[in-house]
C-alpha cells in the first residue's frame, strides 16, 4: 500500500514538473516574471517527497561525524533503539530493528540497523564473531523489500565511512525502492 501512494505521488511530481517546465518554455520573455517564478516554486516544492542529490554539506556533516566515530558514544540510533526518540518501525525482532528514514532518498527508504552495535560502527570493523548479525541484517533487507511491496526491485546501500558520506557510526544499511534505480548509483 505504501508503494502505490508513493507511485501516485511521483505521477503528481512528474506532471507538476512537466506542466511548469512548458509554461516557463512557452513564455515569451526572457526575463522572469511572477507567473514564472511562481511555477518554479512549485518545482521546488514536491522535491521535498526525496531527494536525489548530495550536498555539498553533508560531506561536511559526515567528516564531522568520522571525528568522534570511534568513541562508544552514544548515536541517535542508540536513541531509537532504546526508545528516547520516536521512529516509524517497519521491522522488528530481537537482533534487528528496521525503521522509515526522516530524509527518503526515494519513496520507500528504510534503515536496517542492529540491536547492539558490538564494534560494527561501520562495516570495516566487521570481525568474524559478527558474520551473524551481517547474515540477519541483509535477511531483514529482504523482509523489509517485501513488507513495503518492492521485493521486485529495490537496492541495499551501506556507507563506509567519511568517503562514502557515513553520517552514523552505527553499522546501518538502506533498503531504497518504489522507483526505478538508476546506475552507477552515486
Amino acid at each position: 500500500m505504501a508503494a502505490v501512494s508513493s507511485f501516485s505521488l511521483l505521477r503528481r511530481n512528474y506532471s507538476i514538473t512537466r506542466t511548469a517546465i512548458s509554461k516557463v518554455k512557452a513564455s515569451a520573455r526572457d526575463d522572469f516574471n511572477s507567473t514564472s517564478v511562481r511555477i518554479l516554486r512549485q518545482l521546488r516544492s514536491p522535491r521535498s517527497l526525496f531527494s536525489t542529490n548530495a550536498t555539498n554539506n553533508e560531506e561536511a556533516l559526515a567528516k564531522e561525524a568520522a571525528a568522534s566515530a570511534h568513541t562508544n558514544a552514544s548515536t541517535i540510533f542508540d536513541k531509537i533503539i532504546a526508545k528516547e526518540i520516536p521512529s516509524s518501525t517497519v521491522y522488528e525482532d530481537e537482533n534487528v530493528l528496521a525503521f522509515r528514514d526522516i530524509n527518503p532518498q526515494a519513496p520507500v527508504h528504510v534503515l536496517v540497523i542492529p540491536k547492539f552495535r558490538d564494534g560494527l560502527t561501520d562495516l570495516g570493523k566487521a570481525e568474524p564473531r559478527h558474520e551473524d548479525i551481517l547474515g540477519k541484517l541483509l535477511y531483514a533487507a529482504k523482509i523489509v523489500a517485501e513488507k513495503e511491496g518492492i521485493l521486485e526491485g529495490f537496492r541495499v546501500v551501506i556507507n563506509n565511512g567519511p568517503d562514502a558520506c557515513q553520517s552514523v557510526y552505527h553499522l546501518h544499511l538502506h533498503v531504497l525502492g518504489g522507483r526505478q534505480m538508476k546506475w552507477p548509483p552515486g
